[in-house]
């Protein structure tokens, strides 16, 4: 029986598994890379990504930092702390786009603007000279390196403003969303894409002007703890209807699922 029992036990421990037989292994960690709409803030405001976790059966670590842009975000170091983290059948949330925009050839170059364009173009710094990329190759090089070790990325694209600033419903989206669905698209196997923008616009034309106005008790970007649950919200129901295309994180959606759009 000791026999038998070691036996079983060097199997499991060749398979990773361990324990009983009948043991489960955990699930996997998902992991948020993001900015200000996405982290933990304070007083009142609150990033989305503070609220995934009440949806989701699996842990959420959020390494979402307010004030960066897929650029700062990889010059800092940031993709790679990421990195050491990640194992096998983890899930890594990339969603930035707030501040990304701008002109990285300015003399007053904050750091955060990214080359424009989504494939191999470069720009230099107007401040200190530094080679800057595309949105895309920020993103697209720092999930690779998660998918060699084995986790899986879902690209998402940012949340919108204020739709209904002004008390008209606006449906304009920035130009970084398209670079989303691209940068998951050339990333390929291992990738998929969430638009949480349009998710978002859907459930903010849903709640209409009023309600909507509500969520923003600062500026037209960031929203109050509310706002960020129901951001959370958009997104696993966005996932959960495979608004485009199927992502690892579904099958760890709690249920039921919410409904806000």
């Amino acid at each position: 029986m000791r026999f038998q029992q070691a036996l079983l036990a060097s199997l499991f421990a060749a398979v990773g598994i361990e324990g009983r037989p009948n043991e489960k292994r955990a699930g996997p960690t998902v992991y948020l890379a993001g900015d200000s709409t996405m982290a933990k803030t304070s007083g009142q405001l609150m990033g989305w990504g503070e609220y995934l976790g009440k949806y989701v059966s699996v842990p959420v670590v959020n390494k979402a930092i307010s004030g960066r842009s897929a650029r700062s975000y990889w010059n800092e170091g940031r993709f790679t702390e990421i990195e050491k983290l990640v194992t096998t059948g983890d899930i890594v949330v990339i969603e930035f786009g707030h501040n990304d925009g701008g002109s990285p050839n300015s003399a007053s170059d904050n750091g955060r603007s990214d080359c424009p364009g989504t494939g191999s173009e470069t720009c230099k710094s107007g401040k200190n000279g530094e080679t800057v990329y595309t949105f895309g190759y920020y993103i697209e090089n720092a999930s690779k390196k998660f998918i060699a070790k084995g986790a899986s990325v879902i690209v998402s694209s940012q949340t919108p403003n204020n739709m209904w600033e002004g008390g008209k419903y606006g449906a304009g989206a920035s130009r970084f969303v398209d670079y989303a669905s691209k940068a998951a698209k050339n990333i390929g196997k291992g990738a998929s894409f969430v638009d949480h923008f349009q998710a978002v616009a859907a459930m903010y034309l849903k709640l209409g002007n009023t309600k909507t106005n509500a969520l923003y008790p600062v500026d037209h970007t960031h929203t109050s703890p509310e706002g960020a649950d129901l951001s959370a919200q958009a997104f696993v129901q966005a996932v959960s209807r495979d608004f485009n295309g199927t992502t690892p994180l579904k099958q760890y959606l709690k249920t039921p699922v919410p409904t806000v759009f």
